[in-house]
């Protein structure tokens, strides 16, 4: 194969990679992956590797959010990388990351990397990028620091590092209110 016509090949594998993520067919989705598969999970540091491992990870996340939808809004290609950015949505129904399902709405950017074996159309490896901080928000786990609740989370649940923030607080009072 060419060049060009490996570079189209991985365009329409990944594409084909997400409509079986969309129809939440895992055994298509296995199908897009080579053999020595592997997934990263950035934001939770979690890197599955071998076919087995990455169906689990797939199989945890259906069962997480098992309305997943992913929308691709931009991709980007080079000889080597396919990168997409997509929106994801879905419901938090199930256990994901041991947080027990909210029922909560998830919507929210994601960028994902996809590698490929040389001379090869099939995906080696994906890896995702997100805020983790706004997917905790949305399934309701999660307060930003600067919003009034998220003050009263923090008070409540760091009061030692609040202890520590209130003595800063007031030596840097003390230093400033002398000059």
């Amino acid at each position: 194969m060419t060049s060009e016509t490996i570079v189209q090949a991985r365009l329409e594998q990944v594409a084909r990679h997400v409509e079986h993520e969309n129809l939440h067919d895992l055994d298509a989705v296995m199908d897009t992956f080579g053999p020595d598969a592997s997934y990263d999970d950035e934001p939770w540091d979690e890197h599955p590797r071998g076919r087995d491992a990455v169906r689990s990870y797939y199989e945890d996340l259906l069962r997480a959010v098992p309305d997943l939808h992913i929308e691709v809004l931009k991709q980007h290609v080079s000889g080597d990388v396919v990168v997409l950015e997509c929106e994801i949505t879905g419901t938090h129904d199930g256990v994901w990351h041991g947080l027990p399902a909210t029922g909560r709405p998830v919507k929210l950017p994601l960028c994902g990397v996809y590698t490929f074996a040389e001379d090869s159309y099939e995906i080696a490896g994906e890896r995702i990028y997100y805020d983790r901080a706004t997917a905790l928000e949305q399934v309701g786990v999660f307060f930003d620091p600067e919003s009034t609740l998220g003050r009263v989370v923090t008070a409540l649940t760091h009061p030692v590092s609040m202890g520590r923030v209130a003595i800063r607080m007031a030596r840097d009072r003390s230093k400033g209110g002398g000059t």
